[in-house]
């Protein structure tokens, strides 16, 4: 998107000053007209009264040189504001002629207003463009028009001379009050004084940013989250989001954002103020869909986010989410906590394998390219990496073939993606705790079944000395509950029991017969992917 910055264009100077229509022609040598100025676009108006004053005083030059000079009156008449001046500065300016009286009775053909040798008062001074230059005496731009007047004739006895003077006094009087309804409405507009608009306070204070403020957050937070670009070795990749881990140059996402990087490809890290990294993959886990990426030349400013503790999340907790959804990095979105444990199955299509997780469910906007992004608490620290979204049925954006966000969105609970980042750094791959047992992962509503076969269809169901064994487990046994967490299939047992660590023991509640039934069993552990 872009926007296209539509200049003014300014009028060129015009090639010579107006000169004053009425200049008695008894007192100053005949000279020709000068030339018009010239005019660009929006400044028609201002062309129109020098072009109506040059005809004009070029029809007075006869009646100049055929009448005698008119008396003086006896007294000053009354000095008057000039109305022109404002205006025409205005016309000149590029606005209309509309509303000018004076304007349209000079160019109405009423030559008596200013006909006669030595007529009083006056005819009015030509407007000064408003890009007029200097200011001094003389003939130049801005010189003093009454300075370059001839002497008023001296009296004489013609009656016609006041007849003259009387019916330019009158129009001059019409003048003046159509110029000062001009000025004065031209002036309420420019001082502004009757408005009703108000302006906002732009005090810290007063727009509230203070901390634990979103605006506030976001700018703590934004320095320390990139933009991930993955390439696979064929040229395919995609976009998505990180943050920084730890001070090493440690960077955490999803496994799915650089899965296509992973085998040679190639992977950077662009930070909010736009400067890219190059990085590699330290390790991912797909089960859980974690992985840890290392800025090849890390910045010297390096500042990780601070991690919360995921358990005491409470839902209707405050969330911030900052991505790159659809590419648009640096992106900031809010909402709660909508829900915990929420048991969601995931996968990209690139792999037969899925991410099992018990998540947070919130219902900021997350999108395509979030993944891998910080979901931020009401103190700006992370409590869960986002990974996930639930699309609407109706398909993706305009019809294609991603979807966006309908306000639920999962992402990992920071501290399981802690425990498997320590590994990956530690030692390039995960472990999984495992109850030693294969489940049915079709969709169900009352528990989880051990299957009949090992998952490949080949072997027990139950590990001969497993874990499940050694409770007492059966192929057909149906779990219902691990601790207090009620389960509703194979999936969401799974899950749940990758909140641990191999080594916990848990209380698994199962059905055998119609009986429920309780056992005890020690997570055993499988390292890797495979």
């Amino acid at each position: 998107m872009s926007t296209e910055n539509e200049g003014t264009e300014v009028p060129p100077a015009p090639s010579a000053p107006p000169v004053p229509v009425d200049t008695p022609a008894a007192s100053a040598p005949d000279a020709p007209a000068p030339a018009a100025p010239p005019m660009s676009a929006g400044q028609s108006g201002a062309a129109a009264p020098a072009a109506a004053s040059g005809e004009q005083a070029a029809g007075q030059a006869p009646a100049a040189a055929q009448s005698p000079a008119a008396p003086a009156p006896s007294a000053p008449a009354p000095s008057a504001p000039d109305p022109y001046a404002h205006t025409a500065a205005h016309v000149g300016a590029g606005q209309t002629t509309a509303g000018q009286v004076p304007a349209g009775h000079a160019s109405s053909g009423h030559a008596p207003a200013g006909s006669g040798s030595g007529a009083w008062p006056p005819p009015p001074p030509p407007a000064v463009p408003t890009y007029a230059q200097g200011g001094g005496s003389g003939s130049g731009w801005g010189a003093s028009w009454t300075a370059e007047q001839p002497a008023a004739p001296k009296p004489g006895g013609r009656r016609g001379g006041l007849v003259a003077a009387v019916i330019a006094a009158a129009l001059v009087a019409g003048g003046v009050g159509g110029g000062l309804g001009f000025w004065a409405a031209d002036r309420s507009e420019d001082s502004g004084t009757d408005s009703t608009t108000v302006s906002a306070s732009d005090s810290p204070a007063d727009l509230k940013r203070e901390p634990g403020s979103v605006a506030a957050i976001a700018n703590k937070a934004l320095p320390s989250v990139v933009t991930i670009e993955a390439q696979s070795g064929s040229g395919e990749g995609g976009t998505g989001t990180g943050f920084v881990y730890d001070k090493q140059g440690h960077i955490m996402t999803n496994n799915h954002v650089v899965a296509s990087a992973a085998q040679g490809g190639k992977l950077s890290a662009t930070f909010s103020n736009g400067k890219k990294y190059d990085a590699e993959v330290v390790g991912r886990a797909e089960g859980y869909d974690v992985a840890v990426i290392k800025l090849k030349s890390k910045p010297a400013n390096l500042n990780p986010i601070a991690l919360a503790d995921s358990d005491k999340v409470a839902v209707g907790d405050s969330t911030i989410a900052i991505g790159a959804p659809f590419g648009l990095s640096n992106t900031v979105t809010t909402g709660i906590v909508s829900a915990k444990n929420r048991p969601v199955t995931s996968s990209d299509g690139g792999s037969s394998k899925s991410s099992y997780m018990s998540a947070l469910q919130t219902d900021a906007s997350i999108n395509p390219g979030n993944s891998g992004g910080p979901l931020l608490d009401a103190r700006g620290a992370v409590i869960g990496i986002n990974s996930a979204i639930k699309p609407a049925d109706s398909g993706g954006l305009g019809g294609g073939a991603q979807s966006g966000s309908i306000g639920l969105g999962f992402a990992i609970p920071v501290n399981q993606a802690k425990n498997v980042a320590q590994q990956l750094i530690k030692t390039g791959e995960a472990t999984y705790p495992v109850i030693g047992a294969s489940v049915s992962l079709g969709e169900a509503s009352n528990g989880a079944t051990i299957s009949d076969r090992a998952a490949g269809g080949s072997g027990a169901a139950v590990e001969p000395g497993g874990p499940a064994a050694k409770a007492g487990l059966k192929s057909g046994d149906v779990i219902k509950k691990l601790d207090d967490m009620v389960i509703d299939s194979g999936p969401t047992l799974i899950g749940q029991i990758w909140t641990h660590k191999p080594g916990d023991t848990v209380k698994i509640t199962y059905e055998r017969d119609g009986k429920e039934r309780t056992a005890d069993v020690t997570l055993g552990a499988r390292k890797g992917d495979s």
